[in-house]
């Protein structure tokens, strides 16, 4: 599936091919929460790397979290204008690119589950709305990302 996206401001616009477009993936750590915004959690699409097309590169700014005091080599794209979040790539896996799906402008398909991930970290302000298609992992997943893909038909 093809999906388009864009930053706040319109600056940024970007668009990628996704095999699973699913927002399912609700994750509650620092990181996500505090440069995704303050919903609690951000979600992730996955898509192809290579054909990730960018209109407005120049207004893109990157970030390297710091975890336990090491730099991650993973990079979250934001608009340097109105501090949109868009999208995660991070080396270790080229092939991918994670698209905020709150910067996807294509209307996205309902997640046929959710996943919620390091519930750990979820502010005591945050509500957890579990529903009978979610699954809440802690940092040690009952069953692994690939794992979930697989049983979904998700994947490649």
């Amino acid at each position: 599936m093809k999906l388009e996206g864009s930053c706040h401001c319109g600056a940024v616009r970007f668009s990628l091919e996704s095999r699973h477009p699913y927002p399912f993936n609700l994750c509650y750590c620092s990181i996500c929460r505090k440069t995704a915004g303050s919903g609690g959690y951000a979600i992730n699409l996955s898509g192809d790397f290579e054909s990730l097309e960018i209109e407005g590169a120049e207004h893109i700014t990157k970030y390297n979290a710091r975890i336990e005091g090491d730099e991650s080599p993973a990079e979250r794209s934001f608009c340097s204008r109105c501090g949109s979040a868009l999208w995660l790539w991070d080396p270790r896996w080229p092939e991918l690119v994670h698209p905020q799906a709150g910067a996807i402008d294509t209307p996205l398909p309902a997640a046929p589950e959710r996943t919620h991930l390091m519930l750990g970290s979820k502010p005591d302000w945050v509500p957890l709305h579990e529903g009978p298609k979610d699954q809440c992992f802690d940092g040690y997943p009952e069953e692994s990302i690939e794992a979930w893909h697989k049983r979904l038909g998700l994947e490649r």
